[in-house]
């Protein structure tokens, strides 16, 4: 909305790209696509070689579909910013949906011209497990910018920690609405997920140059622990929130164990005389 002479004309509405990085994610794409179509004014879906139906099912509700092979986190979702024909971008990832409240915020604030307050704008994503309809009052969640101009700031590269950076002192919003985040299908598939996320952590960690203190060994598990079922609120799940302590603190453990594993190779492979 702009005012000039004293009279008031309504902008035009900017329009909005949303872009979602899958991979064999057939039981949660159309749910992530259909949560934004009411603001979308197109959805990409950047594959990295599902071998379900998670291509013919984004592209059944109306998604732009294109394979990249995985590249890491942050290079993924730099990809799919460039595949997008709009500057304001709004990124979910397949295992999330916009909650009706949060949909509705957004195509208001479009409509109105009020995105312009800012250049990015931040949303909370909270934690919905598998027997869950939706987040429950204490869900556990963490509030990062998912709403935003390309042209004044975009995802970092890191192959681990996929995150918008804006440029120091630029003006940062709060949306008011929630996203649902369903991570974990099952504890069978949250072991696997584990197991693979703590690789990659170990790896970014060595790529640049960090260091465990060996202490940490020893209080990485229990700290984790606590952290989870008090500080995250996981007690008040009940036996469940047991469950899903005790997985968080063994992957915080995981990832040490592992960069651990890599300084010991690496110090036998120095010590061991040439062939």
């Amino acid at each position: 909305m702009v005012s000039r002479q004293g009279l008031t004309y309504m902008t035009a509405a900017p329009p909005i790209s949303v872009f979602i990085i899958a991979h064999n994610e057939e039981d949660r794409i159309a749910r992530a696509i259909r949560s934004v179509e009411s603001f979308a004014d197109e959805v990409i879906v950047v594959d990295s070689g599902s071998t379900d139906q998670t291509v013919r099912r984004a592209e059944s509700r109306g998604a732009r579909v294109l394979v990249n092979p995985w590249p890491g986190y942050g290079a993924q979702k730099r990809f799919a910013e460039d595949q997008c024909r709009n500057d304001w971008l709004f990124n979910l990832d397949a295992d999330e949906a916009a909650t009706t409240s949060l949909a509705e915020e957004i195509k208001t604030l479009a409509a109105c011209g009020a995105l312009e307050r800012a250049p990015f704008w931040r949303v909370r994503i909270r934690d919905v497990f598998a027997h869950e309809s939706g987040p429950a009052a204490w869900a556990y969640g963490y509030n990062q910018i998912r709403l935003y101009d390309r042209t004044k700031g975009r995802f970092s590269a890191s192959p681990v920690h996929d995150t918008v950076r804006p440029p120091k002192g630029a003006a940062i919003a709060q949306l008011e609405g929630a996203m649902a985040h369903r991570s974990i299908r099952s504890v069978a598939f949250h072991v696997e997920k584990m197991n693979r996320y703590s690789t990659m952590q170990a790896d970014d960690m060595a790529a640049r140059g960090r260091r465990i203190g060996r202490w940490r060994l020893v209080t990485e598990f229990p700290l984790a622990f606590l952290k989870a079922y008090v500080l995250r609120r996981y007690a008040l799940y009940g036996w469940w929130g047991l469950v899903i302590s005790t997985n968080f603190a063994y992957t915080r453990f995981l990832r040490l164990a592992k960069t651990y594993e890599a300084e010991l190779l690496a110090k036998s492979a120095r010590q061991e005389p040439p062939e």
